[in-house]
């Protein structure tokens, strides 16, 4: 399973100083943009962006939030910067089970149910389910019950020994694009809890031995699929990715839908008849 997290998050390298320009100038460097071209991108100047970063100007709550737009800030870290400008947070962290959410459970739960017979799960940053259709849960029949304590993790599920890794056809590939994924995400964000759960996942063995040992053949499919074992059948998936259009909360903006296209008319036909 994949999903592309947008965490709790700081950005890479460290302030040289206290207040909201050593964090911006960080988000510029990450974002290899240099603050000529912010200057144009937010309606500013050059010399203006220099004053913030370098605290002699202490830019107005507008400013942050544009400069945070421009350098493509997540949601949450958006309010840390707002926080170190002297600002009140804007973007709410409602919790999922808050009632205020209830249309938008409802909604992906609709949109997950909807794609069945095909499997689609809602995860957090982390990776943590918090929504699963019947195609998931046929895809996790017989994994241990103590990796389905709560909090289900995808990530956790899908490379663990004792979860799915072992059903992987072509695991090496497949492990080999989700902790490149996780790197990258490490890189852009620096989530610590993100760099934990990589370091734990990332040093689960792999089988010397099974079907996801050897390199995989090369396989007629326009993305690496994931190819799994079920029941004597191959399965083989694509995944795709969904999230929020303009997140005003951090809870919204952190949560993605993954849908598990099937790749090739064998898994559709299976899938078919085993969940009509």
């Amino acid at each position: 399973m994949t999903i592309v997290p947008s965490g709790s998050t700081e950005p890479v390298g460290t302030p040289s100083g206290p207040g909201v320009g050593p964090l911006l100038r960080v988000w510029r460097e990450q974002r290899r943009v240099s603050q000529l071209e912010l200057a144009l991108r937010a309606d500013s100047s050059a010399r203006h962006i220099s004053f913030i970063e370098t605290g002699r100007s202490r830019p107005s709550e507008e400013m942050v939030l544009r400069l945070a737009e421009h350098l493509d800030v997540p949601v949450r870290e958006r309010n840390a910067l707002l926080l170190a400008a002297g600002y009140a947070p804007r973007y709410p962290e409602t919790p999922l089970d808050d009632p205020a959410l209830d249309a938008l459970r409802a909604g992906m739960e609709q949109l997950i149910q909807g794609y069945e017979p095909y499997p689609a799960l809602v995860v957090d940053a982390m990776y943590n389910v918090h929504a699963a259709n019947r195609g998931i849960l046929m895809i996790l029949d017989g994994i241990p019950e103590h990796l389905l304590e709560p909090p289900l993790n995808a990530m956790r599920l899908t490379l663990h020994p004792e979860g799915l890794a072992p059903r992987i056809r072509n695991l090496r590939e497949w492990r080999g694009h989700l902790l490149a994924q996780m790197e990258r995400q490490i890189a852009l964000h620096r989530s610590e809890p993100l760099r934990t759960l990589y370091e734990e996942v990332a040093a689960y063995p792999v089988p010397e031995e099974g079907p996801g040992a050897a390199p995989a053949e090369p396989v007629p499919y326009f993305a690496l699929p994931m190819q799994i074992e079920h029941e004597g059948r191959v399965l083989s998936f694509i995944s795709s990715i969904s999230t929020f259009n303009t997140p005003m909360d951090v809870t919204v903006a952190e949560l993605a839908i993954e849908t598990l296209l099937p790749a090739d008319p064998a898994t559709v036909k299976y899938l078919q008849s085993l969940l009509p």
